[in-house]
This record gives C-alpha cells, sequence and structure tokens, in this order.
C-alpha cells in the first residue's frame, strides 16, 4: 500500500488515504459526539511511577494492569468512591494500607477498603505488575485524594 494512515488500538482502528490525514480530526469529533472513549482516552496512560491501561470497564467495575518501575511508588492516596484489590502478578510490591505495610509477592493479593489510606511501591530491582480491580459507585481517575507524592503532583487525575 502507498500513502496510507493506520491508526490501531485496542478497540479501535483508522485507515485512511494520506492525502486526508486532515480529516482525522473529523473521524474524532464524530467519536466524541458518540461518546466514545477512544476520542479522549489512550490505551496507556503514563505517568512518571509507570503506566497503567484499563482491561474492561463496568458501570460499577474496572480491571487496570498497572506497572510500576524499579525502586518507584504511587501516591500515598485515598479514594471516596471505590475500593480495590490489587493481584501481583510480576515482582513484588510494596504495600501500605492505613498504618500497615507489608509486602506482597507474585500470585498474592490485598484489598483496599474505601477510604482507606494506601499506597503500592517498587522496592525491587525488576518491573512490577499488577491486576486491579476496582468496585464502587465512581471510578474516575479525580478520585484521587493524595497525601504524599515523590512526583510533587496535586490533587486529582495527575494533578
Amino acid at each position: 500500500l502507498d500513502n496510507i494512515i493506520a491508526v490501531a488500538m485496542n478497540d479501535a482502528v483508522l485507515v485512511a488515504d494520506a492525502s486526508r490525514a486532515q480529516d482525522v480530526k473529523k473521524a474524532v469529533t464524530a467519536l466524541k459526539e458518540k461518546g466514545a472513549a477512544q476520542a479522549t482516552a489512550f490505551p496507556k496512560d503514563h505517568r512518571p511511577w509507570g503506566w497503567f491501561e484499563s482491561l474492561v470497564v463496568g458501570d460499577r467495575f474496572q480491571v487496570k494492569r498497572i506497572h510500576v518501575h524499579p525502586g518507584a511508588a504511587l501516591s500515598l492516596q485515598s479514594h471516596f468512591h471505590r475500593s480495590e484489590h490489587w493481584i501481583v502478578v510480576e515482582g513484588t510490591a510494596r504495600v501500605t494500607i492505613d498504618d500497615h505495610q507489608q509486602l506482597v509477592t507474585e500470585n498474592q493479593s490485598v484489598y483496599i477498603p474505601l477510604g482507606a489510606v494506601h499506597r503500592m511501591e517498587n522496592p525491587g530491582k525488576v518491573p512490577m505488575v499488577l491486576i486491579e480491580v476496582q468496585t464502587g459507585t465512581y471510578l474516575g481517575e479525580d478520585d484521587i485524594v493524595r497525601y504524599e507524592d515523590v512526583y510533587a503532583r496535586g490533587q486529582g487525575a495527575k494533578g
């Protein structure tokens, strides 16, 4: 093929002639009008500590894969509207829940109750990957109250 633009995501594909590159904006506008997540959300959301991607999203639950770089830590935080279950699938996590801290290794899990002050860290030399299952009435990234953050972000989604 010659002069083709192809954009592929997990759940959306756009193929167009390169001469119509300016029309990509029209496709994004049409997706936004339909309320399609592909118009504004990318499969991987990169953060200073690593990245995450949403695997499944329902009305009252969400499943994410979270990748944490060696030596990195998420903010000490809580949520008003959701609880979380974390299952470590690669590496080791140091997990803080309120005043309790523990190491969670591959194939182990931990429950984060609604409102609990919590943090995950990767104390290891290899990436740490976990599956997070969120349940609650609101699952938006702006439901984050940060108490401490080594990356100096403020409140909400990216601060």
